[in-house]
């Protein structure tokens, strides 16, 4: 057989790891980033797929247990005649691809058909699961092995294709994926086949994502233990002395806000912070994009106030967003940041100087409170505003308060829109599945329009009088939150992301984390 076409496309079998996005690996991380078209599996976490061009194709062959979009031999030829069009395709599998993936089955279909192919491992399910269930799968004195073990051919006519004699006198930790279908026919065999039935069990669900459920007992008792619980797929069970050491060494459970259902409200392109930091802290997040920006419907006065920048003393750039849009109609009129020499910047808030940094600049002045009576009195303390000539980028649906304040002091103010705020068209149905359970524990609001956008979206009557507290980013928010009818139950005092997480972990702290 002849090697690959050089005009053919490539494929990359990625690992897209156990389910936190965090364990994807950089060379996978760099393979989606080229991606064109991404072929992704069921158990894929989808905030894996962000890290794709917006542009690339996406393309679901979620395959799960006897209900499956694409069947193998549709997936394999799928790579292939993207590839052969030329495309970087990625196949994102979760877990690793050579682990129970069927990774080296599409990658002999790969080589059959003559298509470029590479292979990034990703963290396997049964290690890393096991891992965040304070279980290691080897230790000093307790297992010198580990051995992976497909469960699905534990029962029926592949019964045979397990040697449970074997497995029993391994000398190590057994990590049976996929095993829960047939829990009772692993737990049975490996006793008859002379494991001690009192030999410790774990079985993991949803291992290493924020709804993790860790269940032990011994291998006599597991298998009951499991129906009880209602335990379904998708989970490892982890067989062997080291997982006496849970108990001793778990981690996972106890970070401050694990076991928090926490809603993060926010724009479709907004930088992920707040939502990594309450991860980070164990908290399980679901993402309601509730507002998109959009360029403004006329961009000429914005270009009118960029092509007379010299003549302006201040620009006061009051959020992130207006920074990113102010200096893309800046790059669209051919100029970039020395356009702004000899003029000041106020930079309200440290997520907007941070961004300003991003574009080389750092801000004049930055006052220590993010609300209109507060920029103007640091800038009335630094000279006379009378005259001054002060630019305000911003988005459509700003107020006119620190204008009028400006004004007020004799200030020549220009606001110009930057972009536009529009409501996110986001899908609610597990969101208001959760609230007609009562299963959200907080929700959080980082702007006024986040807040109206997301109640008028999902119905405020549908998280009236449910146990969910609101976390309001800062007054301005929390005005039109409680002009909704749904008073903050806390309220940043740093007015950032983080400030936020800072005051939901504080609310908690002084109640007990109940």
């Amino acid at each position: 057989m002849t090697g690959p076409d050089q005009h053919d496309g490539m494929v990359y079998l990625v690992g897209a790891g156990p389910g936190d996005p965090g364990l994807l690996t950089l060379a996978g991380h760099s393979a989606l980033a080229r991606a064109q078209i991404v072929i992704y599996d069921h158990l894929v976490n989808a905030r894996l797929l962000e890290h794709a061009p917006q542009a690339a194709e996406r393309i679901y062959v979620g395959k799960e247990s006897a209900a499956h979009t694409f069947d193998q031999g549709q997936i394999n030829q799928l790579m292939i005649d993207r590839a052969r069009g030329g495309a970087v395709v990625v196949r994102l599998k979760g877990g690793d691809p050579f682990v129970f993936g069927r990774g080296g089955e599409e990658a002999l279909s790969l080589t059959q058909a003559g298509v470029h192919f590479q292979v990034i491992p990703g963290v396997t399910a049964g290690i890393a699961a096991a891992a965040y269930a304070g279980i290691p799968v080897t230790h000093r004195g307790l297992a010198g092995a580990v051995a992976l073990v497909t469960g699905h051919a534990a029962s029926g006519e592949e019964a045979s294709a397990i040697d449970y004699h074997s497995l029993a006198r391994f000398d190590g930790t057994l990590v049976f994926y996929m095993a829960v279908a047939n829990m009772e026919a692993i737990c049975s065999g490996l006793i008859e086949g002379g494991l001690a039935s009192d030999t410790p069990a774990a079985i993991i669900r949803w291992g290493t994502m924020p709804n993790q459920e860790v269940l032990t007992d011994h291998i006599g008792g597991i298998a009951a233990k499991v129906v009880q619980a209602g335990i379904r797929p998708p989970a490892v069970l982890v067989v062997g002395k080291t997982v006496s050491l849970r108990e001793q060494i778990k981690w996972f459970e106890l970070r401050p806000l694990y076991g928090q259902r926490i809603v993060v409200t926010r724009a479709v392109t907004a930088r992920p912070e707040l939502t990594d930091e309450l991860e980070r802290l164990g908290a399980e997040v679901i993402e309601i994009p509730a507002i998109r920006f959009e360029p403004p419907a006329d961009i000429a006065a914005i270009d009118r106030a960029i092509a007379d920048l010299a003549s302006f003393n201040w620009v006061i750039f009051t959020s992130a967003n207006a920074v990113e849009w102010f200096f893309a109609a800046v790059d669209r009129n051919g100029l970039d940041a020395r356009s702004l020499a000899g003029v000041r910047i106020c930079a309200v808030g440290p997520a907007t100087a941070e961004t300003l940094r991003h574009f080389g600049l750092r801000g004049d002045a930055q006052p220590k409170h993010y609300h209109a009576p507060a920029i103007v009195k640091m800038l009335a303390s630094r000279e006379k505003l009378t005259g001054m000539r002060i630019l305000c980028p911003r988005s459509d649906i700003a107020t006119d308060d620190l204008v009028e304040a400006l004004a007020e002091r004799g200030a020549e103010v220009q606001p110009v829109i930057a972009y536009r705020t529009a409501p996110a068209a986001a899908d609610t149905t597990r969101l208001l599945e959760l609230a007609r359970d009562d299963r959200i524990d907080w929700l959080t609001f980082t702007s006024s329009s986040t807040a109206a956008n997301f109640l008028a979206a999902v119905g405020g009557d549908n998280l009236r009088g449910r146990k969910a507290r609101i976390a309001s980013i800062g007054p301005a928010t929390s005005e039109t939150l409680r002009s909704l009818g749904f008073p903050p139950t806390v309220e940043a005092k740093v007015h950032t992301a983080l400030g936020l997480v800072a005051a939901i972990m504080e609310h908690q702290t002084s109640q007990g984390s109940s």
